[in-house]
C-alpha cells in the first residue's frame, strides 16, 4: 500500500462536519486480499494497536472490529481504523472515518483529525504498519510513536488557550489557529480577537515587556507603595555577598527575565549555599536578582480587565511515603495521575527529576532510592509552579477585599489587562503585612490552575477573558453564503450592495474577485476556501457575503464554521464529470453542505421552483425560506400557511409573507437588473437576495432601496447581462458558461426587439462533450449567426478541440452562418463587422475587460471604417 495524494479539509466538508483528511492509496495488488489470508497479520496488528479491540465497526458490540478482522476485512478498512486508533492512543478524541473504492486498486480514506501534522504522520505510520505486516518486516513501533508524540507536543493547544477557546465556542464564536503560529483568532471580521495563550489583542506590548523585567516591575510597584520583597539586581560576587548581608537570610536568586519559575533558587540559608546557587544560575542567566525569601504560602491571583476573577494557593510537588516504595517509585506513582501531562497539555504537569529536585532531596536528607516512612511528606522542590509539578487549591472566595484592591492596583500600575500576580503571605484572607509581598506580576498567566484546581471550585477565567475581549457582548459578524449553479454572483452582489447602502463594510467573494466594500483586493475566481478566509481575517469587515462554489467545497471544504444564512439559487447540469461528481444527485449533495452549515436559528434560502434544490430539503435541519416566481407554488403556500417566511411575485411585485402577514417590497419593474421585468433569471436572483436579507432581519424598505440602486452595468453587476448601445446595435456581455446559463439569456432575449441575433459562443474545456453539444443545439435554435471562440484557459483540451465539438452540434441549416474564430476579441470584432443597425450581439465571454475595451473603441470609430475590413483576416 502506498499513499498517492493527500487533501486537508480544515472545516466542514462533503465527508463530515468535522475536520477531515483524505488520503488516496494504491493497494498494489492487495485490493481483494483480506487480512485473515495474510499470515500473522491480524495478531500482530492487534499487538501493535490494542486500541482496536474497543472499535465496534458498525456492530453494536465491544470488539466489533476484531470480529470483522477474523471474518476477513480489507486493507483500506483496516488502515482507516488504525489511523483513528493511533490518534486515540495519543489521547486525541476522534472517531469518524470511512474508506471507499475509486477504481481498481485505488481507494480513498477519510478520517477525522484535530492536529494536522500529527494526523498525517499517523496515517503514514498506519500504512507503514500494514506494509511491514505484509512483508513480515520488523517495525520499531515504540520509536515511531515517540517521534509522533514529539510532533503532537508541539501541536497540542495549551490549557489556557483551550479554556478560552471553549468559552468562545459556548457563545458560538469560531476559534482557529492562524497557520502554525500559536496565535489563535476568535470570531471573524470586525469581531475577530487575537490571542496567544492569555495575551490578547488588547494587551499592551510595552506592559508585557515591563512584566517580564522583574527588577523594573519591583521598582514601579514600590513607587506606588505596593509591598514587594526587598531585593536588588546583582552584577558580581562581591556585590552578592554585600547585599545578602544587608537583606538577610534566607534569600532567593532568580533571573531578571524569566517565566514559569525557570531558574529560580529559593530558601538559600547561608553564604555557602548562596555562592553555590550564584555559580549555578550564572551559567544560564546574565541578569540576576537577589531578594529576601519570605516564609508563607504561595498564591496566584488572576486579574482580568481590572477585576480579580480567581485566586489559587499553589502547593509545591510532594510525595507521601508508604514505608515500602522508594522516592523514585513514589514520584512515578504520582505521575501516573491521568491529569498530569508532559508539559501544559493537561491540568497538571508531571514531576520531572532534575538537578533542582535532586538538590531538594539532598537538603531533606534523602535520595531517589530512599524509602520514606509511612505517612511522611517530602517536598520535591520549593517552586510551586504548576508547570514544575505543583498543585493548586482554589481560594477565590477567601481572598480579602484589601488584597483584591492591591492586586488590581498592581495590574493597573504595570498596565496589564490580563495578568497573574504572585503573592507570598501566610493567609490570603488577611491583609498583607510586613512578612508578605507581591513577588511577581506575570503577563500571559497560565489559567489551568483556576480551571482545574486539585481542591476547590473551578473558576471559568476563559469566560471572563472572552467577556472582556467583547465588552460583555460576545458575538460574531453575520455570514451569508451563496451557492448554486447559476445566479450565485448576481445574488451575492445584490446582497452585498444592500448592506453597503446601510453603511456597513462588506467583505464579498465572487467569481470576479475579493472585495472589501468597493475595493477589489484580488482579481480572479475567488469562490473557495482561501478567498473566504481573506474576508474572514479582515478586521474591517462588518458582514461577510460569500459566493461559495462547488470547486472550492470539493477542494478544501468551507472556510467558515457556520453561517447565519445559506442560499441555494438552483442546481442544474454543470461541471459534471469533474472532481468525482458525475450526477445531479452527487452535485446536490455537495451544494447541500452550504445549507447544512447554517445556525439552528438561521435560515436556508431555497429555490422552490428548482427540482434538485427541493430534493435536498430533508437534509436541512435549520429554518427554511422558500422563494418562487409562482405564489401558488406548493412550498410557498406551505410556509405561508405555517406563518413562516416565503418570498414570491404577486401583482408584479416581490412580496414577503411572514408571520401570517403579507408585505410588498417593490415592483419588479423598479429593479434595474430585471430590465423592466424582461430578465426572468434576474427576477429569480432578486427573489433569492431578498429572501436572504429577510432572513437576516433587514428592513423591507432598506431592501427596496438597495435593489432600486443596483444596476445592470459593469459598476454594479459586471459581466452579467451588461448591455451596450453601439451605433444602433445592442451588444450584450454575459458570463453564461453552461446550458442553463445560455437558456436563461436566450429566453430573456425573446422579449426584446431585434432584427437578428449574432452570438459569440464558447464553453469551458472542462465540460463534457455532451454538454458542448447541448449548448450548440440551443445556439442553433436561437441565433441567426454563430461565431465559435475558445477560452484562453482550455482546461486540458487541445487547441481547437472545443470549437470543433460545438460546431459538430450546430444544425445543418445554420452551418453556413457559423464561423470558428478562436480568439475571443477577434470573434467579437467579426461579429460587429457583420452586424447591422437593429441587431443584437451576445457574447458569452471569458475575459470581460478586453471586450469592454473593444466596445468602447468601436463607439468612437465610424461604421464605414469597420465595414471596409477585409473579412479574410478572420479566417482560421
Amino acid at each position: 500500500m502506498k499513499i498517492t495524494s493527500k487533501k486537508i479539509f480544515k472545516g466542514r466538508n462533503i465527508y463530515s462536519h468535522k475536520k477531515c483528511i483524505r488520503i488516496d492509496v494504491d493497494l498494489e495488488g492487495y485490493a481483494e486480499i483480506p487480512s485473515k489470508d495474510i499470515e500473522g497479520f491480524n495478531e500482530k496488528l492487534l499487538k501493535y494497536v490494542p486500541e482496536l479491540y474497543s472499535h465496534r465497526c458498525g456492530i453494536d458490540v465491544e470488539g466489533g472490529f476484531v470480529i470483522r478482522l477474523n471474518e476477513g476485512t480489507y486493507l483500506t478498512h483496516i488502515c482507516e481504523h488504525t489511523i483513528i486508533a493511533l490518534q486515540n492512543k495519543l489521547g486525541i478524541e476522534v472517531s469518524y472515518g470511512k474508506a471507499r473504492e475509486v477504481k481498481g486498486e485505488h481507494y480513498y480514506l477519510v478520517f477525522q483529525y484535530i492536529y494536522e501534522r500529527t494526523a498525517l504522520k499517523i496515517a503514514e505510520l498506519s500504512v507503514k504498519i500494514i506494509n511491514s505486516l505484509i512483508k513480515k518486516e520488523e517495525l520499531d513501533f515504540d520509536f515511531e510513536i515517540d517521534s509522533i508524540k514529539k510532533i503532537l507536543d508541539k501541536e497540542t493547544i495549551g490549557p489556557s488557550t483551550s479554556a478560552i477557546k471553549k468559552a468562545a465556542e459556548s457563545y458560538g464564536l469560531p476559534v482557529f489557529e492562524i497557520g502554525n503560529s500559536g496565535y489563535y483568532q476568535i470570531g471573524y471580521g470586525r469581531q475577530k480577537r487575537l490571542i496567544e495563550a492569555t495575551i490578547s489583542s488588547k494587551t499592551s506590548c510595552l506592559s508585557a515587556d515591563i512584566a517580564c523585567d522583574k527588577a523594573l516591575t519591583k521598582t514601579l510597584l514600590l513607587s506606588q507603595n505596593i509591598p514587594v520583597a526587598n531585593g536588588i539586581k546583582i552584577f558580581n560576587k562581591e556585590e552578592l555577598l554585600k547585599e545578602a548581608e544587608y537583606i538577610g537570610y534566607p534569600l532567593v536568586l532568580k533571573p531578571q527575565f524569566g517565566n514559569q519559575g525557570n531558574g529560580i533558587i529559593l530558601n538559600i540559608k547561608n553564604k555557602r549555599e548562596l555562592l553555590q546557587s550564584y555559580n549555578r544560575i550564572k551559567k544560564d542567566y546574565k541578569d540576576i536578582i537577589l531578594e529576601r525569601y519570605l516564609i508563607g504560602n504561595d498564591y496566584r491571583v488572576c486579574v482580568v480587565n481590572g477585576e480579580v476573577v480567581a485566586a489559587s494557593k499553589r502547593i509545591p510537588p510532594y510525595i507521601i511515603g508508604n514505608g515500602i516504595s522508594s522516592v523514585k517509585e513514589l514520584i512515578e506513582e504520582v505521575n501516573k495521575d491521568k491529569r498530569r501531562g508532559e508539559d501544559h497539555e493537561k491540568p497538571l504537569t508531571k514531576i520531572k527529576i532534575d538537578k533542582e529536585l535532586l538538590k531538594e532531596l539532598k537538603n531533606s536528607g534523602v535520595t531517589l532510592d530512599s524509602v520514606i516512612k509511612n505517612g511522611e511528606s517530602i517536598i520535591l522542590r520549593r517552586n510551586a509552579n504548576i508547570s514544575t509539578g505543583g498543585v493548586a487549591i482554589d481560594c477565590t472566595e477567601e481572598i480579602c477585599d484589601e488584597n483584591k484592591e492591591i492586586c488590581k492596583r498592581a495590574a493597573k500600575i504595570i498596565g496589564l489587562d490580563i495578568c497573574g500576580i504572585d503573592i507570598t503571605t501566610k493567609d490570603i484572607s488577611k491583609p498583607l503585612d510586613s512578612e508578605s509581598a507581591i513577588i511577581e506580576v506575570n503577563a500571559a498567566p497560565g489559567i489551568r490552575m483556576h480551571h482545574h484546581p486539585s481542591i476547590g471550585e473551578s473558576r471559568d477565567v476563559g469566560n471572563s477573558i472572552i467577556n472582556y475581549l467583547y465588552d460583555g457582548d460576545p458575538k460574531n459578524i453575520p455570514i451569508i453564503s451563496v451557492t448554486g449553479t447559476n445566479g450565485k454572483t448576481t445574488t451575492t452582489r445584490l446582497i452585498a450592495h444592500t448592506y453597503k447602502m446601510m453603511g456597513l463594510n462588506v467583505g464579498m467573494t465572487s467569481t470576479e474577485g475579493i472585495f472589501i466594500n468597493d475595493e477589489c483586493i484580488d482579481v480572479g475566481d475567488d469562490t473557495g476556501f482561501e478567498s473566504a478566509m481573506s474576508v474572514l481575517l479582515n478586521g474591517e469587515v462588518d458582514v461577510a457575503v460569500l459566493e461559495t462554489a462547488r470547486g472550492g467545497i470539493l477542494k478544501k471544504g468551507l472556510a467558515y464554521d457556520i453561517a447565519d444564512v445559506g442560499v441555494l439559487t438552483n442546481i442544474t447540469e454543470d461541471h459534471l464529470g469533474i472532481g468525482g461528481i458525475d450526477t445531479l444527485e452527487e452535485l446536490s449533495f455537495v451544494k447541500s453542505l452550504v445549507l447544512e452549515a447554517v445556525k439552528e436559528e438561521g435560515y436556508s434560502v431555497i429555490n422552490a421552483d428548482d427540482l434538485w434544490s427541493t430534493k435536498i430539503i430533508k437534509r436541512i435541519k435549520n429554518k427554511k425560506i422558500y422563494f418562487s416566481k409562482d405564489k401558488d407554488n406548493t412550498l410557498i403556500k406551505e410556509n405561508i400557511s405555517k406563518g413562516e417566511i416565503a418570498v414570491s411575485i404577486d401583482e408584479e411585485s416581490i412580496c414577503v409573507w411572514n408571520n401570517f402577514k403579507k408585505y410588498k417590497v417593490l415592483n419588479i419593474k423598479d429593479i434595474p437588473i430585471t430590465l423592466d421585468g424582461k430578465l426572468s433569471f434576474n427576477i429569480e436572483n432578486s427573489l433569492a437576495a431578498c429572501a436572504a436579507l429577510v432572513g437576516m432581519g433587514i428592513d423591507y424598505c432598506m431592501i427596496a432601496k438597495g435593489f432600486k440602486s443596483f444596476y445592470l452595468d459593469s459598476n454594479h453587476n459586471k459581466g452579467r447581462f451588461n448591455i451596450y448601445e453601439v451605433n444602433g446595435r445592442s451588444i450584450i456581455l454575459d458570463y453564461g458558461h453552461n446550458i442553463e446559463g445560455y437558456r436563461s439569456v436566450f429566453d430573456s432575449l425573446k422579449n426584446t426587439k431585434y432584427k437578428k441575433i449574432i452570438g459569440v459562443v464558447g464553453v469551458p474545456g472542462d465540460r463534457s462533450d455532451e454538454s458542448l453539444i447541448k449548448v450548440a443545439n440551443l445556439c442553433s435554435e436561437f441565433l441567426d449567426n454563430i461565431i465559435i471562440k475558445e477560452d484562453i484557459d482550455r482546461r486540458g483540451r487541445e487547441k481547437g478541440e472545443v470549437s470543433k465539438i460545438i460546431k459538430s452540434g450546430i444544425a445543418l441549416d445554420k452551418l453556413n452562418k457559423t464561423k470558428i474564430i478562436l480568439d475571443e476579441l477577434k470573434a467579437m470584432e467579426y461579429a460587429y463587422s457583420i452586424s447591422e443597425e437593429g441587431d443584437t450581439i451576445i457574447c458569452f465571454f471569458e475575459e470581460f475587460e478586453r471586450l469592454e475595451s473593444l466596445i468602447k473603441k468601436i463607439k468612437v470609430e465610424s461604421l464605414n471604417t469597420l465595414n471596409k475590413i477585409n473579412l479574410e483576416k478572420w479566417n482560421e
